[in-house]
């Protein structure tokens, strides 16, 4: 039976996007299902190391994105203990040249318009806005998707489905029903300021990570350097519907105010008029990705805890590694596709796993006290910038 080469894609978040654009890039017909009528990127700034640009600028995205980038100099870490800078890693744009793409900052906002652009110009992608997938049959001639509009139900031949449909993945549902968001007991307050409301010492193109007992703050400039993203993580409990809300103002600053804080952080906090928040979520690990041909990508496979500054590159990698993956395997009909996407989820797993697991250890570390934290911070400064900085290569070095 001669192959559609229909993919359909679940979900027109980052992961979504790239994937439908490195499937088109492969010679796929690609369908994306999303069911929100027009995308609006919740959150604020988003990190993009050289393991993610490399692949957006593959993509032919550079165009689009670098106007709108900020290519930090360097990742200043401070202790709120001390209250000082315990190391400063440089980055900027001679890191970029080793590393062969970008180290990039930017609002997640435009990194979705980038993708969406890209996508809406491409004539084998079709973006359809306001439809969702709502079930998946499996027969010889490969699968047949049921995707919902309001009311009314369409039925496509596709060769496989992809589910980037995020942490509450509906196509994850489908494959593995008893898989379930856990709650890390971690809250994250997301805000921004106009760089223009704060002293120019403050806007200089540098991530700050500030560490303290039981939470920590980070911050860095977007949207070409006019916005500061501010990012408080504490712990807290979630016990209301979904997992974003907005944020009292005061409930944070209350987090911040206490002497353990020195005065420039308690500052950044106290400047951000509005916040919302998310409750961080993580997913066990499946074991496995896919079902037949159905696989997952991202967040619908492996959500993690955001201290890495990996779970938009992850996806991202996910999608130049499913597209290589599908068009080296495919042929003249659908027997292949399940054996290809088996083959990506044990490509991507380990890795996914290491970075996982980085991610929660950083997120212990970040949140020390006492003689606990004195120890970290000496120990970084034993370290110093550049073997920190090379702790990083495993990372920044991988190519699909």
């Amino acid at each position: 039976m001669a192959l559609t080469r229909t993919v359909i894609v679940a979900g027109a978040g980052i992961g979504g996007l790239t994937a439908s654009l490195t499937l088109a890039a492969q010679g796929f017909r690609v369908v994306v299902l999303e069911k929100a009528e027009r995308l609006e990127e919740a959150g604020a700034g988003i990190q993009l190391s050289p393991n993610a640009s490399r692949i957006l600028v593959e993509l032919g995205l550079k165009e689009r994105l670098a106007p709108r980038a900020v290519t930090p100099e360097s990742v200043n870490v401070m202790s709120a203990r001390a209250g000082g800078e315990i190391v400063r890693m440089p980055l900027g744009e001679a890191a970029s040249f080793r590393a062969g793409a970008p180290y990039w900052v930017i609002h997640r906002a435009d990194l979705q318009a980038a993708l969406q652009a890209a996508v809406n110009d491409h004539p084998d992608i079709d973006l359809r806005l306001g439809c969702q997938f709502e079930d998946v049959a499996r027969h010889a001639r490969g699968l047949t998707v049921v995707q919902r509009r309001g009311n009314a139900r369409q039925q496509e031949l596709a060769v496989a489905l992809i589910g980037a449909d995020g942490i509450w993945s509906s196509v994850r549902g489908h494959l593995f029903p008893d898989v379930q968001p856990q709650f890390s007991g971690l809250i994250a307050w997301r805000g921004t300021l106009e760089a223009t409301a704060l002293p120019r010492e403050y806007t200089a193109p540098r991530v700050r990570l500030w560490m303290g007992s039981n939470a920590h703050l980070v911050t860095y400039p977007i949207s070409a350097g006019r916005q500061i993203n501010v990012v408080a993580i504490v712990s807290g409990i979630w016990n209301r519907p979904g997992w974003s809300a907005p944020g009292d103002t005061n409930e944070i600053k209350d987090a911040f105010a206490t002497s353990r804080w020195p005065a420039t952080a308690r500052m950044l906090v106290g400047a951000v008029d509005g916040w919302r928040k998310w409750a961080l979520f993580t997913l066990p690990d499946l074991g496995h990705w896919n079902e037949g041909a159905v696989a997952l990508l991202g967040d619908a496979a492996h959500a993690m805890l955001p201290f890495a500054a990996q779970g938009a590159g992850m996806a991202i990698e996910d999608a130049a590694v499913l597209a290589k993956t599908l068009s080296d395997s495919t042929g003249e009909n659908v027997s292949g596709i399940p054996a290809a996407l088996t083959r990506y989820a044990r490509m991507r797993r380990a890795r996914v796993l290491k970075v996982q697991r980085l991610a929660r250890q950083q997120g212990r570390i970040y949140h020390l006290s006492g003689p606990a934290a004195l120890a970290r911070d000496l120990a970084i400064r034993a370290i110093g910038p550049q073997r920190m900085l090379t702790r990083q290569d495993w990372i920044y070095d991988w190519r699909a």
